[in-house]
């Protein structure tokens, strides 16, 4: 009789043991040391705002082991005391890593743009050597007889500044003509530009003018 007794008051207590700890249903899950209520969320297909919400959490930062959580309907209250406490201090020190990850990440945005500058730089110093080459030509048109107005006013527009540019029609040189002064040398074809201005037009500044009203000359 007293084994009866002890056999059934031993499946009591351990049944009772069984309820005052929990058991996790499909709807449940059993925190363990080193979750967040995001990861456990994302496991289960769910917010981390329902999870506090049907659970009752007013710190979704804090959660501890041994918790039992709802993942779907009513909360329902099943941890145990102790165990909070036992692992309190390593479930808070789990989410502190996450600042330094998300503080890191703009430092690693930023090198790229800082490589970029150069390259936006060196542009306009290819670019700065086209004039030097036209300024070869202008020091010598100048030195030859022809004038800074001549050159802005028929040399550039007629030819660009290039003593061989030849045109569709066959005018060539610097003043873009075909006559025989229109090849050769920056010098023998910038004196034949200050001739021809002289004996047409009268002067070299008359020669700009006509070319100033007419687009040609």
């Amino acid at each position: 009789m007293n084994i009866k007794q002890t056999i059934i008051m031993t499946t009591a207590a351990a049944a009772g043991l069984l309820g005052a700890t929990g058991i996790a249903s499909a709807d449940q899950v059993t925190v363990k040391s080193g979750d967040t209520l995001a990861a456990i969320a994302q496991a289960h297909n769910t917010t981390v705002e329902n999870l506090a919400s049907i659970n009752d959490i007013k710190n979704i930062h804090m959660i501890y082991a041994g918790d039992v959580l709802e993942t779907e309907g009513q909360a329902t209250a099943v941890a145990a005391a102790p165990a909070q406490a036992a692992v309190q201090a390593p479930v808070q020190q789990a989410a502190a890593p996450v600042a330094p990850a998300v503080q890191q990440a703009p430092a690693q945005v930023a090198a790229p743009k800082q490589a970029a500058a150069p390259a936006v730089a060196a542009a306009p110093a290819q670019q700065a050597a086209a004039p030097a080459a036209s300024g070869s030509t202008y020091a010598q048109f100048i030195a030859n007889g022809g004038t800074d107005a001549m050159w802005n006013t028929i040399v550039r527009p007629e030819s660009g500044g290039n003593p061989s540019a030849v045109s569709p029609n066959g005018y060539r040189g610097l003043g873009q003509t075909k006559e025989g002064w229109g090849t050769g040398s920056v010098a023998q074809q910038t004196k034949g530009m200050v001739n021809y201005a002289t004996s047409r037009y009268g002067s070299v500044s008359n020669a700009i003018s006509f070319r100033q009203a007419n687009g040609w000359w």
